[in-house]
Parts: structure tokens; sequence; C-alpha cells
């Protein structure tokens, strides 16, 4: 018979030995949970590094064309660039060129493409369209914005007499000329010839000769391909602001806010021609009666109607998710 001080003992000790199993066994499962955890994060981590490394990773680049609005929405992105974290850098060429030689093309395609440091980046420039995978590199995301020709053409010609609200003590080149656009028109001068409308199809059609030659119809559908197949989004000037909102939800690693500060702040009217005279109609008829315009507007609203399109299918569809289903071979 065992005493009552060794049944104790032995009680306790049996005691101990259940908590030590317990405890074993609490070790065990947290081991198991911890190592679940650990799965999972292995398996999400992947694919939010992915993700997040794009976005850090993006260059946007904007080829702006004059007097299309350019200094407003670039106004925007050097007020957002400190709370979105990324880089504005303005690509300025010699003497205005829009044209860059073929050793600049290739340096600049090196530099976007390389200089790590500076990403996610917004450059912007006035210079045309150049094909990055010409030179072996990967396209940045080309944007831009395209304006009535009529309206750009005559905007700028007042411009570059009276400048503008943004750098009002500026003097322009052709300060003190007061003649107004429909006298230029109605004397034939070389400065507001209908020929000097094409610009915006060669800022998109690029660096071949042919881009440059006014009236040139290879160029316009070579400008029409590249706005398509390799520009993120070209919107329009007459609707900035819907162009600020598609950007902001396709792209919010840099325009995340864009919309409310555009539609808050003074930025939506940021550059103003000080002077612009109205032309007549018997102006507007001799221009529009050009080759040069015809085409110009031809690719004015090939612009606009892909815009739309774009437009309707992005703010329509906010809630549209995109799902990976039946992949295989299953994921453990």
């Amino acid at each position: 018979m065992l005493s009552k001080k060794s049944k104790y003992f032995l009680t306790v000790i049996f005691i101990a030995a259940i908590g030590v199993i317990y405890q074993i066994q609490l070790i065990n499962l947290q081991n198991k949970i911890f190592y679940l955890e650990n799965i999972i994060r292995n398996k999400e981590q992947p694919e939010r590094l992915v993700v997040k490394q794009y976005e850090d990773d993006i260059v946007v680049l904007y080829n702006r064309v004059p007097k299309t609005g350019s200094t407003s929405f670039v106004g925007i992105a050097y007020d957002l660039f400190k709370r979105n974290r990324y880089h504005v850098l303005h690509v300025n060429i010699t003497a205005n060129n829009n044209v860059l030689s073929l050793t600049n093309q290739i340096n600049f395609v090196m530099n976007v493409t390389n200089w790590n440091t500076m990403k996610p980046a917004l450059y912007h420039g006035h210079f045309a369209y150049i094909d990055f995978n010409k030179f072996g590199a990967p396209q940045p995301l080309f944007i831009n914005i395209l304006r009535k020709p009529l309206d750009r053409f005559i905007s700028y010609y007042y411009f570059v007499r009276y400048g503008d609200n943004f750098r009002p003590n500026l003097v322009r080149r052709k300060a003190g000329n007061k003649m107004t656009f429909d006298e230029c028109v109605e004397k034939s001068l070389p400065e507001c010839d209908p020929s000097s409308i094409w610009l915006q199809i060669p800022y998109f059609c690029g660096h071949a000769a042919n881009c440059w030659k006014p009236g040139n119809k290879w160029a316009l559908s070579e400008a029409k391909n590249n706005l398509v197949n390799n520009y993120f989004l070209v919107g329009v000037t007459e609707e900035l602001e819907d162009f600020i909102a598609v950007l902001e939800l396709s792209l919010p690693r840099l325009f995340q806010g864009a919309m409310d500060y555009f539609t808050q702040s003074n930025k939506s009217h940021l550059r103003q021609t000080v002077q612009k005279i109205l032309p007549s109609e018997e102006t507007i008829k001799k221009i529009k009666a050009s080759t040069v315009w015809q085409m110009e507007n031809e690719f004015y609203e090939f612009a606009l109607d892909n815009f739309h399109y774009v437009k309707r299918h992005t703010l329509k569809n906010k809630q549209q998710n995109v799902m990976y289903e039946k992949i295989r071979p299953r994921q453990s």
C-alpha cells in the first residue's frame, strides 16, 4: 500500500506529465500554423512583388504636341511627384528641334531604358515619336494629347506674337507683329500657309523622312498605326479632364489624385494665349479646303473616336474584374 505522501507525489508527477505533453502539442500546433502561414505568404508574395516591381519600373513618355494643353497637364505631374513618389524629367532638344539625330535617338533610348534610379518616371518634351524596339529596347508607355488642327494652328500663331499668361514677361519671337491671322492668310504668307498645320501627324508618325512631308498619305497611315498600337493613351485638349480621369484609373502609381487636383486647383487653365482674334468664315473656308488640313483633321477625328472608345470602356467599367481559373498544373 502506497502512503498518502507517495500518492500525492505520483499525482503531482502525473499532472506535470500531462502539462508537458500539452505544451509539446501546443508548440507543434503553433509550428504547423507558422508553416502554413509561410506557405501562404510565399505563394502570395511573388505576385505582390511582381506587381510592385512593374509599377516601380514604369516609364511614361509624353512627346507633347505644342499648343494642345500640354503645359496644364505637365503642371499636374510636377505637383504630384512628391506625393506619388516618381520622377518628372523635361527633355530639352537644341533649338526646339522636333527630330533627333540617329545618335541622339539611340542615346535617348538607352538613357530612358537603363536610368533605373529615375524610375518610375514621366519624361516629356516636344519631339516626334521614337520606336524603342528599333533599337532593341522595350517600349515605354507613350501618351499624348491632340487638338483640333485649326484651333491649334491659330493659337500658335498668336502665341508667338503675344505670349501667354504663364510667362507674361517673356518676349516672343514675333512680338510687335500685330498682323491678324486673317490678314496673314489673305497675303498667303508662309507662316499661315496650310502646310504649316502639318505637325500632329508627323509627331505620331516619327522620324522617317516621309513623316515630315506635308500631305504625305503614308505618314497619315503610319501615324494612325502608331496611335493605336504604340501609344498607351491619346486624349484631346477639348476633353482634357476625361484624359486625366482615364490615366488616374489605369496608371494610379503616377496619377493617383490627379483628377481632384485638376478640378480643385488652378491647373485646369494654367496657360492661355494673351490675345487671339477669331478668324473670318472666309479664312476658315480657305484653310479647310487644303489637303493638309483635311488630313490633319482626319487624324484628329480618328484619335477622338479611339479616345471615346477607350474612355467608355474604362470609366464605365470601374468594377470590372479579371479572374484566372482552371489553372494547370494545379497549385499545391
